[in-house]
């Protein structure tokens, strides 16, 4: 059977940056930058962006080009005969499906947050008020379940249809709204009496205040920040270079799908640091910044109801976004093991993640009294630990040491694959970097990642 092919660049360049741009562009992303003192941190993390997610997303692109297959058979098709990198294949799927244990649910809180704000829930209520409300709707197993059911069902739907006419057609437009919501946003923000401030302390560095969290924890997170945001390791990225041509060198591609992500990244905070200086809301007080903070800050501005929307539309086509990506990862690997026709790997897919996403809705009500991580840990923490502190960082040193190493599938034939099309090249003389050095360094991030959370009290502020 003749693999799918996109039918545009514009659309694999805007679906790859749809699985890249997820919620910690808009949720983490903020309050990171926040915590460490605005535009001084924004400048470390760009540089970990280029020096360690993009090598990583050049190589996860080659991988599924070479091979025209998901993560699923990729490494079977490119590895030598004998060797075992295809193992990788199982956790690469387990880390798919349990992303979408848990995103799924998120996913629904966006969906039911648009509802909230077109219906004017949070009108006159005070920030107590909106944190009930919050609480109210975690509280809910029904509500939230509900909200879950539909983002697993529309997003297994849109796949439903291939990859030209479903997941494509579909995320384009989902992604040019969501830049475009972005943009009207951005420039709305501006307009705010508190912009100024807000822009200073965003745009203009003031390397003093990474200090006073530490330097090393604005370092650390900086690199973790850099490398999470691209969703790398775990195949989700490399099944999209399955899809393309060889008429453009992946490092080009690598490129803008990156550059893209930083950007919504960066929009994000034009549009929350303005708002956060105009009513005087601490730039780093994390997760409750969306779900508390700044639906109290529409409801205190003239047509307040309808940005508020459109806020938590962007933040639901972003999430969604990154849902319809790794369906289609996930459906593709199925097809790709076990030989299933479209139609049987969406409805087995749906079925499953909707049984598999049940433990985290209910790890906030029903089940709340399992904290598997220690005291005010829930199970969506728990899956989010193994997704992003496992299954990412040891995946991404999977496809260093494959693409590098001799006994895989060996530096020449990934440079060959990179380096085939038009377009920027991937650099020969960054042998020793990739081979030697990023591997570390994703180690020092993995080892980081388990110190910082059983640990907590060896990254207290410096």
């Amino acid at each position: 059977m003749q693999r799918e092919k996109f039918s545009s660049r514009l659309g694999f360049l805007l679906i790859s940056a749809g699985c890249a741009i997820g919620l910690g562009n808009v949720w983490r992303f903020p309050f990171i930058t926040g915590k460490y003192g605005g535009a001084a941190f924004v400048l470390l993390y760009l540089v970990f962006l280029l020096i360690l997610g993009l090598p990583i997303m050049v190589m996860e692109f080659s991988v599924g080009r070479a091979s025209q297959r998901s993560v699923a058979a990729s490494f079977d098709a490119l590895e030598p005969a004998g060797s075992k990198w295809h193992l990788h294949k199982y956790t690469s799927i387990a880390g798919n499906i349990l992303l979408m244990m848990f995103y799924t649910t998120v996913g629904g809180w966006m969906l039911l947050y648009c509802g909230k704000m077109l219906f004017g829930e949070f009108e006159q209520k005070n920030t107590e008020q909106v944190k009930e409300i919050f609480a109210q709707m975690q509280a809910d197993p029904l509500v939230m379940g509900l909200a879950m059911v539909v983002v697993v069902t529309l997003c297994f739907a849109i796949c439903s249809f291939g990859l030209k006419n479903g997941v494509e057609k579909i995320t384009k437009v989902m992604m040019l709204c969501l830049l475009g919501i972005m943009v009207v946003l951005a420039v709305h923000s501006m307009t705010l009496s508190g912009a100024a401030e807000g822009l200073e302390f965003y745009l203009l560095p003031d390397f003093s205040k990474l200090t006073e969290n530490g330097i090393f924890n604005a370092i650390f997170d900086a690199m973790g920040q850099a490398f999470f945001t691209l969703s790398i390791g775990m195949g989700s990225i490399a099944i999209f270079g399955s899809y393309i041509d060889k008429k453009h060198a992946l490092t080009s591609e690598a490129v803008r799908v990156t550059v893209l992500d930083t950007s919504v990244a960066l929009i994000a905070g034009l549009i929350i640091f303005p708002a956060c200086f105009t009513f005087g809301i601490q730039p780093d007080s994390g997760p409750n910044l969306i779900f508390v903070t700044l639906p109290n800050v529409f409801a205190a501005i003239p047509g307040g109801r309808i940005w508020g929307f459109l806020f938590f539309v962007f933040l639901l086509f972003a999430a969604l976004s990154t849902v319809i990506a790794v369906f289609e990862n996930i459906i593709s690997c199925w097809m790709d093991m076990l030989g299933w026709s479209r139609k049987k790997a969406v409805l087995v897919s749906w079925g499953l993640i909707l049984v598999l996403s049940v433990p985290c809705v209910l790890g906030f009500n029903l089940l709340s009294g399992f904290q598997p991580l220690g005291a005010g840990s829930t199970i969506m923490d728990l899956e989010d630990f193994l997704v992003s502190n496992n299954v990412l960082p040891l995946g991404s040193l999977v496809y260093l040491m494959f693409c590098t190493s001799r006994y895989g599938w060996g530096w020449n034939n990934f440079l060959a694959e990179a380096n085939t099309g038009k377009g920027l090249r991937f650099p020969r003389w960054i042998r020793v970097y990739v081979t030697y050095i990023l591997p570390v360094i994703v180690l020092l991030i993995f080892i980081q990642g388990y110190l910082a959370k059983f640990f907590p009290q060896l990254f207290g502020a410096g």
